[in-house]
């Protein structure tokens, strides 16, 4: 471990607490290395690495807790770069997530995608179309978090169609995603779910999310809820 690893290790140990780490760990299915580190200081942290030599760190960065994995994918959110200088660390980054926390967390710090979008959607586009569920999660979270504008909620809406993975943390990324879309952009949207390819499952999840918002109308919950299908595949 070079001591870069070993100083981000002792003062993630610093800030951890384990009570919190347990809780974290029930919400995170097959992750077992929590320290319990709050996510306020993870972000702030990765900023400081961020302003740094963030290339070498994210060469030689340790994987030993899932803070530390998360702290990776945050940091290539703050550099200072254009997307061509972040791509090939993002490349060696994306196979690492394997939890939805470490997923959303990355996306959420990506806004590089606000400021060259038509780049990074040319990246996305592959793991959309990919097999591994957490590679399709990330593209649905990045469409999610950072493309659905005026500009972009018909290629969103058409991407979420063209999504048939049988994966339960990709479903629910594409019911999120759709929720969001109808808050943003309610007509388009109700237009795409009468007319929609989503599997049962899927489909109801999203009627689901979007009646649980506060955004969404009481005349708007009762219409979807009659929308809902009766057999869920």
């Amino acid at each position: 471990m070079s001591e870069l690893n070993k100083k981000i290790r002792l003062q993630l140990m610093e800030w951890a607490e384990p009570d919190f780490g347990t809780f974290s760990a029930g919400l995170i299915p097959g992750e077992e290395h929590v320290l319990g580190v709050r996510l306020p200081l993870l972000r702030s942290y990765a900023k400081k690495l961020a302003k740094g030599d963030w290339q070498t760190y994210l060469s030689q960065a340790s994987d030993d807790s899932m803070e530390e994995t998360m702290l990776q994918g945050m940091t290539l959110g703050y550099v200072k770069s254009n997307f061509a200088g972040i791509r090939p660390y993002l490349d060696a980054f994306l196979p690492k997530i394997k939890n939805w926390s470490v997923c959303d967390s990355t996306c959420a710090s990506l806004k590089i995608a606000r400021k060259e979008p038509e780049a990074v959607l040319e990246y996305l586009l592959p793991y959309l179309r990919s097999d591994e569920e957490f590679f399709i999660r990330f593209g649905v979270v990045m469409l999610l978090d950072h493309f659905i504008t005026e500009d972009y909620i018909d290629l969103v809406l058409e991407e979420m169609d063209k999504i048939h993975q049988d994966a339960y943390y990709v479903k629910m990324a594409v019911a999120w995603n759709l929720s969001v879309c109808f808050v943003k952009f309610r007509d388009k949207t109700l237009s795409y779910l009468r007319t929609n390819h989503l599997d049962d499952w899927t489909y109801n999840k999203t009627i689901q999310k979007i009646r649980e918002s506060y955004r969404v109308t009481k005349e708007d919950k009762k219409m979807l809820l009659k929308m809902k299908r009766k057999a869920e595949k």
